[in-house]
């Protein structure tokens, strides 16, 4: 039984990520591959602020997601200027920043040996220490962020968001600050990404530069277009599949040493057969 309350809360997780990316990428058609960046800032700001100062991971649940924003901010403004492939390289930078910075910060990060020891939420005198407690605080933060993406998606806010993706140029002659819009949404998928980032370290209690590079994004980017760019609904069966593949490498019984090989080797091939054959994956509208 713990083990599905452990897959469980893995796809609240990636439940969350895949939601902020396609706010993104689904939204205004910004192509980032700084999904990964923004979700290590909110495991390393669980990871420092918990074991070098104390925080709770309840109180480090609110302020990592302002941190991830301001940053997201000051880093969308500055690439403000950039569309499409240029936004997409500026972003991959970023992200080679935030590895570089968490490799080489050794006082606040421990460098490439990481953090351990991160401590479970506690919360009205319980910890959440074991899969079947922990996956209610992960399932409840996963609602919370299902509903936010929703209203967006359904308020002006989000039209806009759409006549962006859909012809940014004649949006502008309408007299609409279109970089204002992308930054707005631009933060709120980095606060988003926070969130995942804050449960994830505290779950598995550790974290590491290794687990937030660029292959991290890419699985981002599958998970949003298997299931339909521009689907909140997608975003989720995109994570769903996407981490149940794993497991289901595992009962076949792949060794240890290829598993992770394989499941590269798989989500590539998905992409290659996405682009190919349904280029709006399951549910989507939109291509890439």
């Amino acid at each position: 039984m713990e083990y599905i309350f452990h897959i469980l809360i893995l796809l609240s997780i990636y439940g969350i990520l895949a939601l902020a990316q396609n706010l993104v990428m689904g939204g205004t058609g910004l192509l980032t591959i700084a999904g990964a960046a923004f979700y290590g800032i909110g495991a390393y700001v669980a990871a420092i602020l918990a074991t070098k100062f104390g925080w709770s991971i309840m109180a480090i649940l609110l302020i990592a997601p302002i941190i991830a924003g301001l940053i997201a901010f000051l880093v969308g403004a500055s690439f403000a200027r950039f569309r499409d492939d240029y936004f997409m390289l500026a972003t991959l930078g970023f992200l080679m920043i935030f590895n570089t910075v968490a490799k080489n910060w050794e006082t606040f990060t421990n460098g490439s040996f990481g953090i351990a020891g991160i401590p479970k939420p506690y919360i009205l005198g319980f910890t959440l220490d074991m899969p079947m407690t922990f996956v209610v605080l992960a399932i409840f933060i996963l609602i919370i962020v299902v509903t936010v993406s929703y209203l967006i998606s359904r308020s002006s806010f989000g039209r806009a968001l759409n006549a962006i993706r859909e012809d940014e140029d004649a949006l502008q002659i309408f007299g609409y600050q279109t970089s204002r819009y992308k930054l707005m949404i631009f933060t709120i998928g980095a606060a988003f990404s926070a969130l995942g980032g804050v449960l994830f370290a505290s779950y598995i209690t550790f974290v590491d530069p290794n687990l937030f590079t660029v292959n991290e994004s890419i699985l981002l980017w599958a998970m949003v277009i298997l299931g339909g760019i521009g689907r909140n609904r997608g975003a989720l069966i995109g994570a769903l599949f996407l981490v149940i593949i794993p497991e289901i490498l595992r009962f076949i019984g792949f060794p240890t040493e290829f598993a992770g090989l394989m499941r590269q080797c798989i989500y590539g091939l998905l992409l290659v057969l996405l682009m190919l054959y349904q280029p709006r994956g399951i549910l989507g509208t939109y291509k890439l």
